[in-house]
């Protein structure tokens, strides 16, 4: 849970970025490369000067520096994994990255701790709010659990 605490402080260590809003921490269960540990999940809501692209390049740095290596197996363990779910209303697709978040809707571990700051957040893709989406999930996947 350390990596998560710390990469949330240094998100506001540039003073470009201000967190205006954390969710509670979520204990989950790995989806789609399951042979793993569960991970540790947070959404937190912020204010920026950054441009998507500068806020990507940012959370990369952190991180990098919180130990994570890109290797070829994806969806696998990793120290750290941060993203970009939503970016205001803007919706765009470049080679670095897609808003909102490709498969945010299809996952839990983003769309319960979202629910936890504000489950009206409209998808500006789909047209339906957060806490519709994750009514959508089957309940017997994806488990999560507060984290204590």
């Amino acid at each position: 849970m350390s990596y998560c605490r710390n990469s949330i402080k240094f998100l506001e260590k540039s003073g470009r970025t201000l967190v205006t809003a954390q969710s509670r921490f979520y204990r989950t269960e790995p989806v789609d490369y399951k042979d793993q540990d569960w991970f540790i999940n947070a959404v937190v809501r912020i204010k920026t000067s950054l441009t998507p692209d500068e806020l990507l390049k940012e959370i990369n740095f952190i991180e990098t520096d919180a130990g994570r290596v890109r290797n070829n197996l994806r969806f696998g363990p990793r120290t750290l994994d941060m993203d970009i779910i939503f970016y205001d209303d803007l919706i765009m697709n470049s080679s670095c990255l897609t808003l909102p978040h490709p498969r945010m809707h299809q996952r839990r571990f983003v769309l319960q701790p979202i629910c936890d700051i504000d489950p009206d957040i409209l998808h500006p893709v789909l047209k339906k709010d957060v806490k519709f989406l994750l009514k959508k999930l089957d309940n017997d996947e994806q488990k999560i659990f507060v984290y204590s």
